[in-house]
């Protein structure tokens, strides 16, 4: 994730970065089939605000997409928004 999209946001100068927050790659969910925990998650929403930080004055819009799985989808979603709250 980090190796995969690095170079390219240093390459380009966005204005706002917009996240497209799939949750169907929850470990919990039936469709995925990927695996990723909440603390997963967290890390991606972290690498993108410091991409924010260093490119866009921390300019991130997140918009929900996919998450079928009731159970873990909630606490999933929680996690990423605290993380994009997080000043620190």
């Amino acid at each position: 994730f980090d190796s995969a999209i690095s170079d390219i946001a240093a390459k380009f100068s966005p204005d706002l970065i917009i996240v497209s927050a799939g949750f169907d790659a929850h470990k919990g969910d039936p469709l995925g089939q990927l695996l990723l925990s909440d603390a997963d998650f967290v890390k991606m929403t972290r690498v993108v605000k410091q991409w924010a930080a260093e490119s866009c004055a921390g300019r991130v819009v997140s918009c929900m997409e996919g998450g079928y799985n009731l159970e873990t989808l909630g606490e999933t979603v929680r996690a990423h928004v605290q993380e994009l709250q997080n000043q620190s």
